[in-house]
């Protein structure tokens, strides 16, 4: 088993178990973006062997502030799965996580196949549908923290989505109000803007990067464009909710 192999079979491992793993790049200085690529993919089709099904693409690093704590000037991307989508209005095991924390979003629902270099125009077009959406990021390392690599490795801390109800993509949504509320408190308060100023840049960005790998968002996929504010921890007990100007809210409920 070479080290990537062994890299994507830790993390999937840590992923099943919700079982904390130390970071690569401690241990491996020469570990690269591109192989980091290399291990999400292999650990994303061990679950695809256990009858894991592909719906999408998520994306990371979209704001400018993530990208200089970072220290890069390009978003990263991560694959979605069937097995993360958590029902809208339900409930969610905090058993199955490691140390998760929620961030709400801007969902794209895809009517036709996009990769490569596309204009925002190309790329709004491709679009059937945007709705309200949360995420819950969950870095499957020691105290969630990471470097680059480690997170490109861990699919960019991707471990589910929430998805509300789909709108009109012809609207504008290039500066609307979110509010994220736990238990009734707003905890965060942000814009659609805060997607590298524009959530259809990130599926732009998308569309470029996964060409890059060789494949392309197919028509019937989900996007997720990234994080609109910081990411609160989730407890049991807690419920959730996300409010997008004109689009609409989605929650979900945390428990044991």
């Amino acid at each position: 088993m070479d080290r990537l192999t062994r890299y994507a079979e830790t993390l999937d491992t840590a992923a099943r178990e919700a079982e904390a793993t130390p970071q690569i790049t401690p241990k491996d200085p020469a570990f690269t973006v591109a192989e980091a690529y290399e291990v999400q993919k292999l650990s994303v089709d061990r679950r695809l062997a256990r009858g894991e099904r592909r719906i999408g693409v998520k994306m990371g690093l979209t704001s400018r502030a993530k990208m200089q704590q970072v220290g890069v000037d390009e978003a990263a991307w991560g694959r979605l799965t069937d097995a993360m989508l958590v029902e809208e209005g339900s409930a969610l095991s905090r058993a199955k996580y490691v140390h998760p924390r929620v961030e709400p979003e801007i969902a794209f629902l895809m009517k036709a196949p996009l990769s490569g270099r596309v204009t925002g125009a190309a790329a709004l077009a491709a679009v059937e549908a945007i709705a309200p959406a949360m995420e819950i990021i969950d870095s499957r390392f020691e105290n969630f923290k990471f470097a680059l690599e480690d997170v490109v490795a861990d699919n960019t801390s991707s471990s589910g989505l929430v998805i509300g109800s789909w709108n009109d993509p012809r609207s504008d949504f290039s500066n609307l109000g979110v509010i994220l509320e736990i238990d009734g408190q707003v905890v965060q308060v942000g814009s659609t803007a805060a997607i590298l100023g524009h959530p259809l840049r990130s599926l732009v960005a998308a569309a470029r990067l996964v060409a890059e790998a060789g494949e392309q968002i197919e028509a019937g996929a989900i996007v997720m464009a990234g994080g609109i504010t910081a990411a609160p921890n989730l407890a049991i007990g807690q419920t959730v909710r996300a409010t997008v100007q004109d689009l609409g809210s989605v929650m979900f409920q945390v428990e044991a």
